[in-house]
């Protein structure tokens, strides 16, 4: 294994949140070193949405502009899976990533999330294209489609009147979720939402798009977009050793997933290491993911600075 020079600040993570905290941290001086696998969690989207002045940019062409800028004011990078992060010994830390180490004195971690599908088949092969998940992220590219909300959890009911905002045809699949009360119910009615009870048991494809769900029993209903909920999970084993675990996160009460814990400033609770993005912040679209990491890096460059200032105190009441 080589050892790399040591650096202020490794970001792991070259997504929204990583490339703007780099961004902050190499415009402050900062020598900064981003690892990335390459493997975003909106790869398979046509385009990131409600990012002004950016509206319908592919996720790629975004992080390649985001590389180049902050590449510009001399950041690094290296295109690689990180395996593990732990203590230096020194008040650091080093990480690896196939095969190299590579040391510095803070940790920015923006590595974001995995979203976890319902277990249907066919559903997976169509996610970002036809089957989506958020209305604010893909609702337009589906507007005025016959739209199903696949249910498994009480968020469905939600986000199956979120969906209704774009379309007058939509139908609400109970398949795994509890029974809708009485109010519920009501509230589906009041907007003509189509409910069908049973579970789906096939996402149906023809010619590349989706057509609709097969259910058990064998009905068809026609469809062209499916909306899903997923569980979503911090990309964060590398942290083990670090002691840094992840924490469950709800909404309304029910379990969505989970994140790392971070304060107003993105501090986790090991010294040293801040988290920003989806990592911390599940709900997050990429315009406040890049914000979390701007603010996280003013974190960071403060906290550096409040180091540097002590050092220097040292030295010079040593020297006297």
């Amino acid at each position: 294994m080589t050892t790399q020079t040591q650096y202020d600040v490794i970001v792991i993570g070259g997504g929204a949140a990583g490339l703007s905290g780099a961004l902050a941290l190499v415009r402050s001086r900062r020598s900064v070193l981003v690892i990335d696998d390459g493997t975003p969690r909106n790869a398979p989207a046509d385009g990131v949405h409600n990012f002004l002045t950016r509206d319908g940019v592919p996720p790629a062409e975004l992080y390649a502009i985001g590389r180049q800028e902050v590449q510009g004011y001399g950041g690094e990078f290296a295109d690689a899976t990180v395996t593990s992060a732990r203590p230096d010994g020194d008040g650091g830390f080093t990480v690896e990533a196939d095969g190299t180490a590579y040391n510095s004195r803070r940790l920015l971690v923006t590595t974001g999330l995995t979203d976890v599908l319902p277990d249907v088949p066919g559903l997976a092969e169509r996610w970002g294209k036809d089957v989506v998940h958020c209305p604010y992220c893909h609702g337009w590219e589906v507007k005025d489609q016959a739209i199903g909300v696949l249910a498994t959890s009480p968020m469905a009911m939600h986000q199956v009147q979120l969906f209704r905002q774009l379309s007058d045809d939509v139908t609400l699949f109970l398949h795994t979720a509890p029974e809708p009360t009485e109010e519920q119910w009501e509230q589906l009615a009041a907007r003509g939402i189509a409910v069908v009870q049973g579970k789906v048991e096939q996402v149906e494809v023809s010619h590349d798009k989706l057509t609709g769900v097969r259910l058990e029993g064998g009905k068809v209903v026609a469809l062209q977009a499916l909306a899903v909920q997923t569980t979503v999970r911090a990309r964060a084993g590398f942290l083990a050793e670090l002691g840094l675990e992840t924490t469950v996160v709800e909404a309304n009460g029910v379990e969505v997933g989970t994140a790392i814990q971070v304060d107003a400033m993105g501090a986790t609770g090991v010294p040293g290491v801040f988290a920003a993005g989806n990592v911390s912040s599940p709900m997050a679209q990429v315009m406040p993911s890049a914000a979390a990491g701007l603010m996280t890096a003013a974190g960071i460059n403060f906290d550096l600075i409040n180091e540097e200032t002590r050092l220097a105190i040292s030295a010079t009441s040593s020297a006297q």
